[in-house]
């Protein structure tokens, strides 16, 4: 529960830090949608909340720069936290029913994603 306080501080400093106007996705956009997925990422709790960011995520990435920020923004994430289930997160657009272009992986190139 600790790792969660953590990431919950994190977002809540990211929402605050955030210019409220941005046109372009930023990383405190992205760890916001995704902050619900982490309990279910780290075999904690169920997919719940999670699909709605995902949703949300995948809706405010319009262009292919916001593709690679969300893309980049989510390997930093994932690197920073110990515990998450890499099979858990690469199946989360099949499990909300999205369709990204890149996979979700700690191996994906995210200069690459269009």
């Amino acid at each position: 529960m600790e790792g969660i306080g953590k990431i919950a501080c994190f977002v809540l400093l990211c929402m605050v830090v955030v210019a409220p106007h941005a046109e372009a996705l930023n990383c405190g956009q992205v760890t916001s949608a995704m902050a619900p997925c982490v309990p279910y990422l780290m075999g904690r709790g169920p997919l719940g909340g999670c699909c709605g960011g995902v949703k949300g995520l995948m809706g405010a990435a319009k262009t292919p720069a916001d593709r690679k920020t969300a893309c980049t923004c989510l390997k930093s994430a994932a690197n920073s936290m110990k515990g998450i289930d890499a099979g858990k997160a690469a199946g989360l657009p099949a499990a909300c029913g999205v369709n990204i272009p890149y996979k979700i992986s700690p191996s994906t190139d995210c200069s690459k994603v269009q």
